[in-house]
């Protein structure tokens, strides 16, 4: 199998399920911080590749969830603007293996690339979605 950088939020429930998956399909992973990441405009842009600008966002990021940020509403410019200066703004996770990388968690198109065992459940979507207090960040994302 392959190696798979993952880019997650620490604590997440869903990257935490994600990553399961990605290692019971043989997959090495190397989880890395996705809020302390050094993004560039350039760098994130080669994980979107050609999804519309409203996709590149965690729809369960506070501002997301509470109007604030509207993603239909942005240029890619002012998206990207938005997303380095917010990290929690950025779709999660960020999976780079084999030279390609992807944003989101879509498991036919991750079965595709990678191979994976799919699973019934919806790991694309925040389970505290219903909930009014966000996921925690750990001590050592806040770094």
């Amino acid at each position: 199998m392959v190696t798979v950088i993952f880019y997650e939020k620490p604590g997440c429930r869903n990257n935490t399920r994600q990553k399961t998956l990605l290692a019971a399909a043989g997959h090495a992973i190397v989880a890395r911080n996705l809020l302390t990441e050094p993004w560039t405009a350039e760098r994130l842009l080669e994980f979107f590749g050609r999804l519309p600008v409203a996709q590149w966002f965690n729809r369960a990021a506070p501002r997301v969830k509470s109007g604030e940020v509207v993603p239909e509403e942005l240029t890619a410019e002012t998206a990207l603007e938005l997303l380095l200066q917010d990290p929690l703004l950025i779709r999660r996770p960020l999976l780079e293996a084999d030279g390609r990388k992807e944003a989101g968690f879509d498991q036919e198109r991750i079965q595709a690339w990678i191979g994976l065992i799919p699973s019934n459940t919806d790991l694309e979507n925040c389970p505290r979605s219903h909930e009014h207090a966000p996921c925690p960040v750990l001590p050592e994302a806040a770094q």
